[in-house]
């Protein structure tokens, strides 16, 4: 993986973002202020993402640097959140190297071909990942345009809004690939893994390495943290993810681990925390399905959080929802600091000024 340190004007060596609430909640040190961002805050809720989609499949919009730039800080502009996270894709780095997927409309990313026998496997991996790098331009560039603008901050004294990196985790790249687009219950995936463990482990390790290479750009080109996306990571039982999945986790990260902090974050995993922060994080990410105090008592008192409301609740009424915030930042003092998010992704039909209105809560208690 060769070994690399953030340039002198990184944000975070530069001082710009290191004092940042974000980055400070994301090392342990609990902020005054309890900062707040949202999974999928950049996209679809946004009418003045709708205006600037129109006529741009999402991938192109992806690899767009200017169009990607801007999408990712059209939030941090309306709500007034505490970091912005990169606009992207998990399939971005598959479409880079040359798989060929789309992006369909309702339904998420499809591909032309399945993966389901070794064979596929290994016609898959025989994909060298430095045809990564050889396209990974327009993602540095739209970084670069993104973290030159959040460095223009108004309030000279102030640090910095942090960028976080994205990429998704080799498990739910696996998960779409064995399937040839989403599904339900992974069965494919889980179905490859006991089947066939040796084009298993040499999938997941492809799909490692294409993800750290996609967080280390992001990292180098200026994103102050990372956070690794494990969408599907709660179909699998904790001997299944700790043998056949954790490894490979751990090795996307191991790309960008001792440069910036890292958050891990899976859908229905409240059995896997443990786990999930064991392959070397700095912050957890929890789902709703859980209390961020009994996040704190499964995997140790002393890990940030982040997280974790039912994004359900944006259509409810203020008052049932401000109760939910509240009682979120409580639940959160159980760890040593916590950044607030939803447990999932902001659903499209949200009402924006919703969100905005709970970021000034949240920075207001």
């Amino acid at each position: 993986m060769g070994h690399v340190e953030l340039d002198a004007q990184h944000p975070l060596t530069s001082g710009l973002t290191s004092g940042s609430r974000l980055v400070r909640a994301y090392r342990g040190d609990r902020p005054p202020v309890t900062p707040v961002w949202f999974m999928r805050q950049a996209g679809r809720s946004l009418p003045e993402y709708r205006d600037l989609r129109v006529g741009t499949r999402m991938l192109d919009a992806c690899l767009d640097p200017a169009l990607a730039s801007e999408i990712t800080l059209q939030p941090i502009r309306r709500h007034g959140v505490d970091a912005g996270i990169f606009f992207s894709d998990i399939v971005v780095p598959l479409r880079l190297v040359g798989v060929a997927v789309d992006i369909v409309a309702g339904r998420g990313p499809v591909f032309d071909k399945a993966l389901r026998t070794g064979a596929d496997v290994a016609e898959l991996t025989s994909i060298d990942l430095d045809r990564l790098d050889e396209g990974i331009a327009p993602i540095s560039e739209a970084v670069g345009l993104t973290v030159a603008e959040l460095n223009e901050r108004p309030n000279g004294d102030s640090p910095a809004t942090p960028l976080i990196g994205f990429a998704g985790a080799p498990f739910t790249l696996a998960a779409y690939l064995t399937e040839g687009g989403p599904s339900k219950d992974h069965l494919a995936a889980r179905t490859l893994m006991h089947a066939d463990p040796g084009a298993w482990a040499a999938l997941m390790e492809w799909c490692a390495d294409l993800s750290g290479r996609f967080l280390r750009a992001q990292v180098l080109a200026g994103a102050s943290a990372a956070q690794l996306f494990d969408s599907w990571a709660g179909a699998l039982s904790l001997a299944d993810y700790e043998r056949h999945v954790a490894p490979a986790s751990q090795r996307a990260l191991s790309w960008v681990t001792g440069l910036v902090p890292t958050v891990h974050f899976g859908v229905g995993t409240g059995e896997l925390l443990g786990a999930m922060h064991a392959i070397g994080v700095n912050a957890v990410g929890v789902d709703y399905r859980i209390p961020l105090d009994e996040a704190a008592r499964r995997i140790g008192a002393a890990v940030p959080l982040q997280g974790n409301l039912d994004p359900a609740l944006l259509g409810a009424p203020w008052e049932v929802l401000e109760a939910a915030v509240r009682r979120i930042v409580d639940e959160g003092r159980a760890a040593p600091a916590h950044v607030f998010n939803l447990g999932h992704g902001v659903p499209p039909e949200t009402d924006p000024a919703v969100l905005t209105r709970i970021v000034e809560l949240v920075h207001s208690l």
